[in-house]
């Protein structure tokens, strides 16, 4: 069936990250978060993509700012979280890697990663509660843009941000060279 000899040391086969009708798979998606799959539609002059609906009901929240992130080819954003903000992140242009992570001691999900390949060919809307981490990564060789519709306007006295160094220990994450 497959020919002698061509294995290498080392070498691991791909997990499935899709179902047959084209559907993500992911083992546990962590408590709270929400994704909304979208479809690009064809119009005359290119195309149009929904990017947020209220009546989608992903979360219980609303809208108070939306900003975008530009990326370069290859730019992380650091692992970060909020006490009390919902990120809703959309990948506008190009193609992005969002991972999350569960850090909440009483989550039934403590502790699981998820991690999401999104962007123009493959919209998604990705809701993420407070106390989650994140950190995106521009997995193209072009620039990226981020979307993100957030409940709580950024508060420039004192932000809820909180951050950890993209390399930290705490999180059992770590991306990877890109890869097609």
């Amino acid at each position: 069936m497959f020919p002698d000899g061509w294995k290498l040391h080392g070498m691991k086969q791909d997990v499935q990250s899709i179902t047959r009708d084209w559907q993500f798979v992911h083992q546990t998606l962590i408590s709270g978060v929400q994704v909304k799959p979208v479809s690009n539609v064809p119009t005359g002059y290119g195309h149009l993509c929904e990017v947020m609906r209220m009546d989608w009901k992903l979360d219980a929240t609303g809208v108070d700012q939306v900003f975008f992130s530009a990326f370069d080819a290859g730019g992380v954003s650091g692992w970060h979280a909020h006490a009390l903000t919902t990120d809703r992140l959309f990948v506008a242009q190009g193609r992005m890697e969002i991972v999350l992570f569960d850090s909440r001691q009483e989550s039934p999900t403590h502790g699981e990663v998820n991690r999401f390949r999104l962007g123009t060919a493959r919209p998604a809307l990705v809701s993420v509660p407070p106390g989650i981490w994140h950190a995106v990564r521009n997995g193209g060789g072009q620039p990226a843009v981020l979307i993100n519709i957030v409940d709580r306007a950024y508060q420039y006295e004192q932000p809820d941000h909180y951050r950890l160094p993209l390399e930290t220990d705490q999180i059992p994450f770590r991306f990877e060279a890109s890869r097609d």
